[in-house]
């Protein structure tokens, strides 16, 4: 039983730790490549991606930025509290649902490391079409994103069965 645990939280941890890595390689590479350029411009460009780094001193998608010291340490604080209540649903899920829960986790540390390092969080995959452009991102939020996305369309699937 504790040995069956321990291997289940031993794939979580390597989900997490697989995702704090990549997220960390790509944001060193956009913030290198941002550094190199004599100005902050976009780093690659086609008719519907721009990798431009932008810093994201609020949550999601740029949403709550504040400049005031307060608020974003509280919200930091927020999503510590977050992360800790997820971990222990990582802990209680059965099935698919620990591996959701692990790449949200392992996107919101990414991002958590940025909070607590640079004071912002560097976003830079910019898809567009023709003017629209969406919310500029990361690959923590694309990690978070999906988790979340695949919680609710499994529960939603898993609900219609018990019906």
């Amino acid at each position: 039983m504790v040995r069956s645990l321990f291997k289940k939280l031993n794939n979580y941890i390597l989900i997490i730790l697989s995702i704090f890595i990549l997220d960390r390689i790509s944001k060193y590479y956009v913030i290198a490549l941002n550094n190199q350029m004599l100005e902050n411009d976009t780093l690659y460009s086609t008719n519907f991606l721009n990798i431009h780094l932008i810093w994201n001193s609020g949550v999601a998608f740029g949403l709550f930025s504040f400049k005031e010291d307060f608020y974003y340490n509280f919200i930091t604080m927020i999503i510590v509290v977050v992360i800790i209540l997820i971990g222990n649903l990582i802990r209680k899920s059965k099935k698919l649902d620990g591996y959701f829960y692990s790449m949200i986790v392992g996107g919101a540390i990414g991002n958590l490391f940025d909070r607590i390092v640079y004071n912002a969080v560097p976003d830079f995959i910019d898809l567009h079409y023709n003017s629209f452009h969406w919310f500029i991102f990361n690959v923590a939020d694309i990690f978070i994103t999906f988790g979340i996305i695949c919680l609710i369309y499994f529960d939603v699937f898993r609900n219609k069965k018990n019906d």
